[in-house]
C-alpha cells in the first residue's frame, strides 16, 4: 500500500487486534473492523464472543491517534436481524462507523427477498442501519428509490470496481450515486476489504465501468475521482477532520508522485495526467501524519528481504497444501 501512495485502509477481517498492532507498529492509519457474522470461526465461536472480542479491540484502541475501530457485519446474508440490532446500538452509543458488504450481487437480493420479504437495504433501514455511520461496501444492485435513501441518511458507499469485474457481480451505479449527493469512497479491494483515502490514483477499469453504466464520457471526472479516492475516503472512515485534503489544521498524510516519467508526457493538466495515465512505480515518497513512509520508493524501517523471504515461505506452505 505505502508504496503505491495508500496512507489509510479500513480493514475487514479476523484478528483485528493483530490488525490494529501490526498497522501501528508501522506508523500506518486504519479503520479496524471488528466482525460479526453468525457462524464460528478462529476468531470467535458464538455471538457473544464476536461482540465481546470486539468490544475489547475498541477499549484498546479508542485513544489511539492513528488507528480507530468500526463494526464489521460481514453481510445481510450471514448476520441475523439480532446481531445487526446490536451493531447498531452499540455503534449509535460508541459513535462508530459500521462496515457492510451489501447489494453485491443480483443472488443477495433475491434470496432477501425470499427469506426476508425485503431487499437488503429495506431490511438494514427497518433496523435502523442506514445512517451516516454506515459504509456501504459494493452496491452494484440498487434501484433509484434507494440511491436516494442513501443520500438522505447519509450514507457512504464504498466503490469496488476491480471486485465486481473479477466476480461478475454488477456494476455500481457510482455516478447516480454523486450525482444524487452520496459520498464515493472510490477503492482497490483485497481479501481484506480496504478502504483508501490518500491513494493518489484510481485504475483505468475503475472509471472506465462507472462512465459505461452512466452511459456519459464526461461522468466522474478526473477532479470528481480524485476527491473520492481521498477526501471522499477519509469521510466515509470518520477521518475527514484529520485527513483526505491538505490545509491547516490536518494531519500530513502526503503522497509524491513523480510525473516526469514518458508513461506522462505531455504534461498538460496534471490532474487528468495524475488519474489517467499514472502508475503507481511512479510514486515516490509518503509521510503519515507528518511521518516519512516511503522515501524515494524504499521502505522507511521496513526489511523488505524478511518480507520477500516470509512471503516465500508461505508461497511454500500453500503449495505444500495443494498437492496434499
Amino acid at each position: 500500500m505505502l508504496r503505491g501512495g495508500t496512507t489509510c485502509a479500513n480493514e475487514n477481517y479476523y484478528f483485528p487486534d493483530v490488525q490494529a498492532a501490526v498497522y501501528k507498529r508501522h506508523g500506518f492509519r486504519a479503520l479496524v473492523g471488528l466482525p460479526v457474522i453468525n457462524f464460528p470461526t478462529a476468531w470467535a465461536r458464538s455471538d457473544d464472543e464476536y461482540f465481546d472480542k470486539a468490544g475489547e479491540v475498541h477499549d484498546a484502541w479508542r485513544d489511539d491517534a492513528l488507528v480507530s475501530t468500526s463494526f464489521a457485519p460481514h453481510a445481510p446474508y450471514t448476520v441475523s436481524d439480532a446481531n445487526f440490532e446490536r451493531v447498531r446500538m452499540l455503534s449509535d452509543q460508541l459513535d462508530m462507523q459500521v462496515h457492510l458488504h451489501t447489494h453485491e450481487t443480483a443472488q443477495e437480493i433475491a434470496d432477501s427477498l425470499k427469506e426476508y420479504g425485503q431487499r437488503p437495504l429495506a431490511r438494514l433501514d427497518r433496523l435502523g442501519l442506514v445512517s451516516d455511520r454506515l459504509i456501504a461496501v459494493h452496491m452494484t444492485q440498487l434501484t433509484e428509490a434507494e440511491i436516494h435513501l442513501c443520500a438522505e441518511r447519509g450514507v457512504h458507499v464504498a466503490h469496488c470496481a476491480e471486485s465486481n469485474l473479477k466476480l461478475a457481480s454488477g456494476f455500481c451505479p457510482a455516478c447516480a450515486l454523486q450525482r444524487a449527493g452520496v459520498n464515493p469512497g472510490d477503492r482497490h479491494r483485497r481479501l481484506r476489504q480496504q478502504q483508501r483515502p490518500g491513494h493518489v490514483r484510481r485504475t483505468a477499469h475503475g472509471r472506465a465501468p462507472t462512465k459505461a453504466v452512466a452511459n456519459d464520457a464526461t461522468a466522474l471526472d478526473a477532479a470528481t475521482a480524485l476527491r473520492a479516492a481521498t477526501l471522499g475516503g477519509a469521510r466515509a472512515l470518520g477521518f475527514g477532520d484529520r485527513t483526505g485534503s491538505i490545509e491547516p489544521g490536518k494531519e500530513a498524510d502526503l503522497v509524491c508522485v513523480d510525473l516526469s516519467a514518458l508513461e506522462t508526457q505531455p504534461l498538460h493538466h496534471v490532474l487528468s495526467q495524475l488519474v489517467y495515465a499514472t502508475g503507481r512505480q511512479q510514486v515516490t515518497d509518503v509521510w503519515i501524519a507528518g511521518r516519512r513512509k516511503l522515501d524515494q520508493r524504499e521502505l522507511v524501517d521496513i526489511d523488505t528481504a524478511a518480507l520477500i523471504a516470509n512471503a516465500r515461505q508461505w508461497r511454500a506452505r500453500i503449495a505444500t497444501i495443494h498437492i496434499q
